[in-house]
């Protein structure tokens, strides 16, 4: 195959198919894909179907539906008026899983010298979770609550490190994720649901209710249950999309403690940088990047499978049969 991409073509149904290359229009560049990086939530929602009639997914999932927005690769052509990059130069951007793509220029980031392409790749999931960062508006010593060890949870636990939680308290039943959790800054990790996770954090904290707690499950009846957890005028952050929202019910903990509930979604961070605000898309990427490149944050080590383009099929197979012993899953582009 040349151009290998990959479609949705129907519920649980996974095709790749070679397109033809895509043309090149003046201010684009053609980009060849050295990797991509599953977002394991969203790519199976959208492949299961786990999703309610009338939802914006069931409004989005149309088929065939081609899956994936984190790429990392090089530029080989340049369209008619593009200065600032050059053939070979390394890229990442946000397109679904394709060995080639043809995109504005202005679209793409540069990858600096020391992040690999695998880490690269994480672009988009990292920008996800510092919106969801940036709404909880946290301060130094705060209790951070993250329910949810997948891709995002991972990354929500770096971020809480970073801005200087005094507890960042990981709540999982699955073992290996919060090894992870605790290998990146997790300070306690609860292989509890999170029905179960109140008297555990409230013993960790002394009788202290979360500052901030992040939902990154996407799980409607995990929603009640998040709520018990933020102190009186807490926070809760809502970073999974869930497929099902008519689920997610409130209850009486947000009057009683007029907790606040913050919505973050991939599309609220802005393109366009003003004084008011300079984290734009590129500029939090960019950002990520330079923790990468420090050392401050990990993503290398939360691979757990790599698959060929070609075998797309049996990667999101093994992900419907074995999902909770998976983390990043990356396609490469090389044959």
């Amino acid at each position: 195959m040349n151009n290998p991409a990959i479609y949705f073509t129907g519920k649980d149904q996974v095709e790749v198919r070679d397109e033809p290359m895509p043309p090149l229009k003046a201010g684009q560049v053609r980009v060849e894909a050295a990797c991509s990086l599953i977002s394991t939530g969203t790519e199976m929602i959208c492949l299961q179907r786990n999703f309610a009639p009338g939802t914006h997914w069931d409004n989005w999932v149309k088929y065939p539906f081609p899956p994936g927005y984190g790429m990392a690769g090089r530029v080989v052509e340049r369209g008619e008026g593009v200065t600032a990059l050059k053939e070979g130069d390394r890229v990442a951007l946000r397109v679904p899983h394709r060995r080639y793509s043809a995109v504005n220029a202005s679209s793409v980031l540069p990858v600096p010298e020391g992040v690999s392409d695998e880490e690269a790749a994480w672009l988009g999931l990292a920008k996800i979770v510092q919106v969801g960062a940036r709404r909880a508006r946290q301060e130094m010593g705060d209790i951070v609550v993250i329910i949810g060890m997948g891709l995002i949870g991972q990354l929500a636990v770096q971020y809480a490190r970073l801005m200087g939680a005094s507890e960042v308290i990981a709540v999982d039943p699955a073992e290996s994720r919060l090894r992870h959790a605790a290998s990146h800054g997790a300070t306690h990790t609860l292989a509890l649901p999170a029905a179960d996770a109140k008297e555990a954090v409230l013993e960790i904290t002394g009788g202290r209710l979360a500052d901030v707690v992040y939902d990154v499950t996407g799980h409607p009846v995990v929603f009640r249950h998040a709520l018990t957890l933020p102190r009186r005028f807490g926070k809760l952050i809502l970073l999974g999309d869930a497929g099902d929202p008519g689920g997610q019910c409130l209850t009486s903990d947000v009057i009683t403690r007029g907790l606040q509930i913050h919505g973050a979604h991939d599309v609220h961070a802005t393109r366009e940088e003003t004084d008011e605000n300079r984290w734009t898309q590129a500029n939090m990427v960019s950002l990520f990047f330079t923790y990468l490149q420090r050392g401050q944050m990990r993503v290398n080590d939360l691979v757990t499978h790599r698959y060929p383009v070609t075998e797309a099929p049996d990667a999101y197979e093994m992900l419907a049969r074995d999902r909770m012993n998976a983390l990043g899953v990356i396609f490469s582009y090389e044959f």
